[in-house]
């Protein structure tokens, strides 16, 4: 009931309990305990077919707040969001994560105190936080970080602080998981049961939907498409293995290769450049820099290779790519649908949709909000502790 209250916004109790099969008594207790918790409120009558006018409820988006979180490789970032997954307050700061982890627990607990005092009573209505991190998480262990990809980690995460200090629900998933969880619910694949996302940054990750839900497989690994090796005697990659796209892709990997290539494209802009960064790099091929748009040609037919694979084994119909580099538009797109194209069936290359992410910088933390909205829907009860707070 909750969730048809949600999805619908404004619904009447008749046709509550009409789309249920329930009983109108049993719906008038039920909205009766959401009212209570404040969830939803009574905003006048319907119109009548006969005998008295339908009681209307709405959802109120307001009734609590979610804190997404997004732990990436080089920033944190803190978004307060309502029921509906709209950022109310936003904090980011840059920070070096990877091998800070004391510092980074610092920055966080900080931003997460900015944010929730820019917001009347957010602290004391707050359903939970969800946190997305730049490693695999394993759904039996969440707060076990991946000791490959961040060793200063010793394999402890952040639960243990935000629990301590707001006293709410933690949740935990990989930032491509959660990146394809906003993408399904508020992006590009909005409506699509089965879609991917993919993110390109420090390294490369993709997350995906099958049939609505994320797909983590045995032990939280699913979607690690960085470390898909496309060239088994390519360079060594931080997962111990050799040729791994991320190494062709990553935001290291691209500015190495542009300062590799300085000397055959005298003409560029890049050649001059005393330091490089992957914006600078971005910037030059929006302006139709030589170099940069060969080497952007390049991050295409590598994460095609990898992606064709993707597309043949799970059929998405929909695949998006956020992250910087995304913003570079036609010069990456277009490569790399041909790419794919070239290398997938027929059917699953005609059925997968390519588009840039619509979320921007903000989708990992939506996504780690959505992933508590998504839950709290389905599990009422996480509301009934935000209730007795607020009494």
């Amino acid at each position: 009931m909750l969730q048809l209250l949600w999805r619908e916004r404004r619904i009447s109790r008749a046709e509550i309990a009409r789309r249920n099969d329930l009983s109108r008594s049993t719906v008038s207790e039920v909205a009766q305990a959401l009212l209570d918790q404040r969830l939803v409120r009574e905003v006048g009558t319907g119109e009548s077919s006969g005998g008295r006018r339908p009681i209307v409820l709405e959802f109120r988006d307001d009734a609590c707040f979610i804190l997404g979180i997004d732990l990436g490789a080089t920033h944190v970032s803190v978004a307060l969001t309502d029921l509906r997954c709209r950022v109310l307050a936003w904090a980011s700061e840059a920070h070096p994560v990877r091998t800070d982890p004391h510092g980074t627990r610092a920055l966080l607990v900080a931003l997460v105190d900015r944010v929730l005092g820019e917001v009347k009573e957010a602290e004391r209505r707050l359903v939970g936080v969800g946190v997305a991190v730049p490693s695999p998480v394993d759904p039996r262990r969440p707060d076990h970080l991946s000791e490959i990809v961040l060793p200063a980690w010793h394999g402890r995460g952040v639960v243990g602080v935000l629990e301590s200090r707001l006293g709410v629900p933690v949740l935990v998933d990989n930032d491509a998981n959660v990146g394809a969880l906003a993408e399904s619910w508020w992006g590009a694949a909005q409506g699509v049961e089965d879609s991917a996302w993919v993110k390109l940054g420090t390294g490369v990750g993709s997350g995906h939907i099958i049939r609505g839900e994320i797909y983590r497989g045995a032990t939280g690994v699913a979607g690690e498409i960085g470390h898909v090796a496309i060239d088994p005697q390519g360079p060594p990659c931080v997962c111990g293995l050799r040729g791994c796209l991320a190494t062709f892709v990553g935001s290291d990997a691209v500015v190495d290769r542009v300062g590799a290539l300085r000397a055959a494209f005298p003409g560029s802009k890049l050649a001059a450049r005393e330091a490089l960064s992957l914006q600078v790099i971005e910037d030059d091929a929006l302006q139709g820099d030589p170099l940069a748009l060969h080497v952007i040609g390049e991050v295409a037919e590598h994460l095609g290779t990898a992606l064709a694979g993707a597309i043949n084994l799970l059929n998405p119909a929909v695949v998006s790519v956020g992250g910087s580099l995304a913003r570079v538009g036609a010069p990456l797109f277009g490569p790399l649908r041909d790419k794919v194209r070239a290398r997938t069936l027929v059917t699953s290359a005609s059925a997968a949709e390519i588009v840039p992410s619509a979320l921007g910088d903000r989708g990992i933390a939506v996504g780690a909000a959505t992933l508590v909205l998504q839950q709290a829907l389905q599990r009422p009860q996480a509301f009934l502790s935000v209730g007795a707070r607020r009494a």
